[in-house]
């Protein structure tokens, strides 16, 4: 079983941006220790509660300040950007960390329309629509695979190597998993995100695997909202924060993350309460065995192995707290890193 990290560099009410992005880092060093297999960063754009607008970048320094763990994007938002300036980016990473780089694509904006038309702004702009001819051309480019008779035939992404990022699709639809089999790429599911169909998702990944020459058979992993602490009434209550913060986003409000105590004294509708019901279903919130036997039960559910964690709360401590809580009960190898 492989526990991975997905950051989404959280903003906390009475924080900054910049101190997210410090957070994130912090993050990194400590998981990199406890022996998580991977580290993903997310893109999302003019949100004021989350501070990850360039992976990228953030890839870089991540990749310097750790020693063992893949690095990645969870994920780079593929619709805004040229196929080409994206494989040259990462095969830059790649060149600088050799085998230790994750290029995680999705489809989703990661932002609200206006800012979506800001990114995309000028007359060269893809758009959703062309999202399988990016695909393409991003392995073409990434592979220096490209077919003859492409107009970019005799482009080349530099620098060149040995080696090339590990290419992950992200989603959470069908669709997704169908763009993954076909291009025989690995796949990660956005559990956190939906919890409709999730494993008949994955299971329709594996049987339309196209196998590539990157990748022999299907590799699949889930993303999973996880709070986990030493009770069950103590991770309940520090997840209090993210669930107003996510009914707010589902009201338009782009806000930093509440504090607990602004959590508690929030004068919930009953509607207000279903929708939080609805968000529990799709994260796994308690003491540390509790999260064991739910994320085991779940990973059977999937057929994976890998779980993609995301853990959000007001207090940056109990974060941190809940990814070594996590590792514990899982028997993760603690490493010596720089």
């Amino acid at each position: 079983m492989l526990l991975s990290v997905l950051d989404q560099s959280p903003i906390r009410a009475g924080g900054t941006p910049a101190e997210a992005i410090a957070e994130t880092v912090e993050l990194a060093r400590l998981t990199d220790r406890l022996g998580y297999h991977r580290y993903w960063v997310a893109e999302h754009h003019s949100s004021a509660g989350l501070a990850g607008t360039a992976p990228e970048i953030l890839v870089a320094r991540l990749a310097a300040a750790t020693s063992a763990m893949r690095i990645g994007s969870g994920g780079v938002m593929l619709s805004h950007y040229s196929a080409l300036k994206v494989a040259e980016t990462f095969r830059v990473l790649e060149t600088l960390y050799p085998g230790r780089i994750d290029l995680g694509i999705g489809r989703a904006p990661g932002a609200d329309a206006l800012t979506t038309r800001a990114l995309q702004r000028g007359p060269g702009a893809f758009g959703a629509d062309y999202f399988l001819t990016q695909i393409a051309d991003l392995i073409g480019f990434l592979r220096n695979v490209m077919p003859a008779d492409h107009p970019f035939a005799r482009v080349r992404a530099q620098p060149q190597g040995a080696s090339a990022p590990e290419l992950w699709l992200l989603g959470s639809s069908d669709q997704s998993a169908a763009c993954a089999a076909h291009f025989g790429c690995a796949f990660s599911f956005a559990h956190f995100i939906t919890d409709q169909g999730g494993p008949e998702v994955m299971a329709a990944y594996h049987q339309h695997f196209q196998p590539s020459p990157w990748l022999a058979a299907p590799q699949g992993s889930i993303g999973i909202f996880v709070l986990c602490a030493d009770s069950e009434a103590e991770a309940r209550r520090l997840a209090l924060s993210r669930e107003l913060w996510r009914l707010r986003l589902d009201q338009g409000e782009l806000g930093p993350f509440p504090s607990i105590a602004d959590a508690e004294a929030y004068p919930y509708s009953r509607e207000e309460r279903l929708r939080i019901a609805i968000m529990r279903r799709r994260a796994i919130v308690g003491a540390p065995e509790q999260v064991k036997e739910q994320l085991l039960a779940l990973g059977a559910a999937y057929g994976v192995s890998e779980f993609v964690v995301v853990t959000i709360c007001h207090d940056a401590a109990a974060r941190r707290r809940s990814y070594e809580l996590l590792a514990q009960v899982f028997g993760l190898a603690a490493r010596a890193t720089r």
